[in-house]
């Protein structure tokens, strides 16, 4: 079987691997848990050597990495930029930040001396999406790396290029080869790898479906797992916020990555006395957007990353339709034929619909009508979701109490939802469990040891 590179854009197989055979996995399983064994002994400051060079060829190879990115699932090459960019930061955190996060901690007992311990638990097999190719990845494996584990990369069979030019990457960097490698695999044998008792954890991100699969096999396997699934993230207006620059973040928001992102706003939820201002200022700015080749550096938007999932959202829209949604600005596939999908504004989203319950994965923006901000609390909490959010308002101290009480792994009061290197990313109910970036992220496929420690008793010699 074959795992193929293919271009969105222009519909062209780019390149065709042989999936590794079941021989080859085991070898290179084999020399992962041989190469944890040693990269565990190695110092904080020897990984982050690796990690900062790792940091340096990011940057320099930002543009052959964007160039990949463009050419395998569309993303423009500007963003591509930003994305190897942002891994390079990722590397650069964690090498400066993992020695103090892993330290000891020392703990008060009863008596003697009490710390809390870090070590690594060896393999991390990593199941990575498609949507940022680089990003993904390297928010896993800059962490685990510096923690003293090793990965294993089973990423999207859509994106080869991308997990292979990672690999050579890290390789180049001066990372031991068995210390991480791209492994290009189907679905099917993922399970037997999670059974394997060499690898010690797994980190998952994708959809919901994928996420329930890897949590069932790890937990019949006692194996620590991490998912980050999919997201349905609300975007709060109330009717005192700067409407101008709310409309113009949320349709920034709605096309990060052309809609392909699992924090990218999805649920508009706005105070019923602004909902037709700030639809017709969403449309204005989602009308100005320029969709072109992703090797265009005029593009604003590609195509998405297949086919199917372009059909998959026409479907969504559709039906959402047919259930009562109104449409404000139809944009849609032009050609059913092609993975080019236009922004579109739906409203008057009701309980019923797929668009009130489900994940729109592309440049769909629903916008939902809230009477006040107990409302919106409400409409935002109810989804089997829970990722991120966003408040907008003037009223710094109402948007505080809003956002502890919604039901989100993250919440953003005035400012668009993102992943960054300090603050912790995960999400909750069917958004997954478990977290990456920050302190957390570098603590979760490590070993949490206590320490307890005795005084010494020494008993006085007896003497006839």
């Amino acid at each position: 079987m074959a795992i193929e590179s293919h271009n969105p854009y222009t519909n062209e197989v780019l390149h065709s691997f042989p999936a590794f055979s079941a021989a080859e996995t085991e070898q290179i399983l084999a020399e992962a848990y041989q190469a944890a064994a040693e990269w565990r002994t190695t110092s904080f400051a020897e990984r982050a050597a690796v990690l900062r060079q790792a940091a340096e060829l990011l940057r320099r190879r930002q543009h052959e990495l964007a160039h990949l990115m463009a050419i395998e699932m569309g993303k423009p090459v500007r963003d591509g930029r930003a994305e190897a960019q942002k891994c390079a930061a990722c590397c650069d955190y964690y090498a400066d930040h993992a020695e103090s996060f892993l330290a000891d901690e020392e703990i008060k007992t009863e008596g003697g001396r009490s710390f809390l311990s870090y070590a690594p638990l060896g393999v991390v097999l990593a199941i990575m999406p498609w949507n940022f190719p680089m990003w993904q990845v390297v928010r896993f494996a800059a962490p685990a790396l510096m923690a003293g584990n090793v990965g294993l990369l089973k990423h999207a069979p859509n994106v080869p290029q991308c997990a292979l030019a990672l690999e050579k990457l890290f390789h180049d960097a001066g990372l031991p080869p068995a210390a991480f490698r791209a492994l290009l695999i189907e679905t099917e044998p993922v399970a037997g790898l999670i059974a394997d008792d060499r690898v010690a954890a797994v980190t998952l991100t994708g959809s919901e479906r994928a996420g329930a699969a890897v949590a069932a096999a790890a937990g019949q396997h006692i194996k620590k797992s991490v998912l980050e699934l999919g997201g349905s993230d609300p975007f709060i207006v109330l009717a005192d916020a700067d409407l101008a620059v709310a409309a113009q973040t949320a349709a920034q928001a709605r096309m990060i990555n052309a809609g392909q992102s699992c924090i990218a706003a999805k649920r508009f939820i706005v105070e019923a006395s602004i909902h037709d201002e700030f639809v017709a200022l969403v449309k204005e700015h989602l009308q100005a957007l320029h969709y072109g080749d992703p090797l265009d550096e005029a593009t604003d938007y590609g195509p998405l990353a297949r086919l199917d999932l372009a059909e998959n959202l026409t479907q969504q829209v559709a039906d959402s339709v047919a259930q009562g949604a109104h449409t404000e600005l139809a944009g849609g596939q032009p050609d059913l034929d092609s993975p080019r999908f236009d922004p579109v504004i739906l409203t008057n989203i009701r309980p019923g619909q797929r668009a009130y319950a489900e994940e729109f994965f592309g440049p769909v923006a629903l916008v939902l009508s809230a009477q006040d901000a107990d409302d919106a609390v409400r409409l935002a909490n109810d989804s089997r979701f829970g990722l991120g959010a966003a408040v907008w308002t003037k009223d710094l101290a109402k948007a505080e109490a809003m956002a502890r009480q919604l039901e989100s792994g993250a919440v953003f009061v005035n400012g668009l939802v993102k992943s960054m290197n300090e603050l912790p990313f995960g999400g909750v109910k069917k958004s997954g469990y478990g977290r990456e970036l920050s302190f957390l992220g570098i603590r979760e496929f490590v070993n949490q040891k206590s320490v307890w420690i005795g005084e010494e008793k020494v008993e006085e010699a007896k003497t006839e």
